[in-house]
């Protein structure tokens, strides 16, 4: 007997790599467009350091909060869909496995196979063949609320981190622009990795993502520059 071919396939990463790009992304735009549009106000280095953290902190708790009620909603739907399942194959099994069939005759089988097809499979696991081919919901994209959230508040916290090190690391005089240009190379660095990563287009990912993020700080630095002005 031939040994198992095992194949790496980019949706079994769907999950967490979701979570992870959105909020390192979020991380790194959301925090150096803080810090541009609070040094653009002619903060002091002092106010603008406070500022990032402070957004460091209220991102990372937003973004787990966000991600585990709407992961959550996902669970909750699926649990509901599961029980309802598992009453309809204890209360009529046979009018299942049709329904089963029926199924597997629009994927291309004929009636007879589909009909032994669909016996075997519920002899074996009834609630998850149905699970899987009638719902759709599989090992692999099952909601995972926890996972969710603590990988999208440490994706959060490590993209935030990027331009704090900047505001350590540069002269107040030179801040906006190194924050601004720091995060436009961390936000196409992030783009081409997720893309690399779930098998996409490396390019453009890494130019949508820095597109939107110099429109953000233009406009955070904007408004940040109007205010010091009225101050």
């Amino acid at each position: 007997m031939r040994p198992r071919h095992s194949e790496n396939h980019f949706v079994d990463r769907a999950g967490w790599l979701r979570a992870a790009v959105l909020g390192a992304n979020d991380g790194i735009l959301s925090t150096a467009s803080l810090i541009v549009g609070v040094a653009a106000a002619n903060a002091d280095s002092g106010a603008v350091l406070l500022a990032g953290i402070a957004g460091l902190v209220a991102g990372a708790m937003s973004m787990a909060a966000g991600e585990y009620v709407s992961v959550s909603s996902q669970s909750d739907t699926e649990r509901s869909d599961l029980a309802r399942e598992t009453a309809e194959l204890a209360a009529d099994p046979a009018a299942e496995r049709t329904e089963l069939a029926l199924i597997y005759v629009q994927r291309g089988l004929d009636p007879d196979l589909a009909d032994k097809v669909a016996g075997q499979l519920m002899a074996k696991d009834a609630l998850g063949t149905h699970a899987r081919d009638e719902l759709g919901i599989t090992e692999v994209t099952t909601a995972r609320p926890v996972q969710a959230a603590f990988a999208s508040a440490a994706s959060f916290a490590a993209g935030a981190a990027l331009p704090l090190v900047t505001v350590l690391v540069v002269p107040a005089s030179a801040l906006t622009w190194a924050v601004s240009l720091g995060a436009l190379v961390f936000l196409a660095l992030l783009g081409m990795l997720g893309a690399k990563v779930g098998g996409a287009n490396m390019v453009k990912a890494a130019t949508r993502v820095t597109f939107w993020g110099a429109l953000a700080m233009a406009l955070t630095y904007a408004i940040g520059a109007l205010s010091g002005t009225m101050v």
